[in-house]
């Protein structure tokens, strides 16, 4: 869990849960987002109330290990960083874990730099990478 350097806590809510009162497993991608959203935020690619248009960026692939169930009330955190910068891709893990450090689960996305206008794939922009080595230290 030391590799994470960017964690954000998320509530279990009731509505999260399935029938056998853990959160389901398609809740999970949703969890990632969310963190991956605020991710984006602190290294400084997306602002709040800037349009998603202007972001560029399209969920191409994802993965999930799930290692334990979480259940409703339980304090959770999402730690994410991106782990490799190519040329119109990135690769984003992500690590579910209690505030005590057990872990629930953990997965990987790759994450595509978009056009939304053009319809296009595009190149990393330099801002990102610049933004991301540094917070990273890739």
């Amino acid at each position: 869990m030391s590799e994470f350097k960017f964690f954000h806590p998320v509530e279990v809510r009731y509505g999260d849960l399935d029938p056998q009162d853990h959160v389901n497993n398609s809740r999970y991608l949703t969890f990632f987002e969310q963190a991956r959203i605020n991710y984006m935020i602190h290294v400084g690619l997306f602002e709040e109330g800037q349009s998603f248009m202007d972001i560029g960026i399209i969920l191409a692939d994802a993965h999930i290990a799930f290692k334990a169930p979480i259940h409703f009330g339980e304090q959770v955190k999402v730690g994410v960083r991106i782990s490799r910068l190519g040329n119109k891709s990135m690769t984003s893990e992500y690590v579910i874990v209690s505030e005590d450090g057990q872990e629930f689960a953990n997965g990987s996305s790759v994450l595509v730099a978009f056009d939304y206008r053009t319809r296009q794939t595009i190149s990393v922009p330099e801002e990102w990478r610049k933004k991301i080595s540094g917070f990273e230290k890739l």
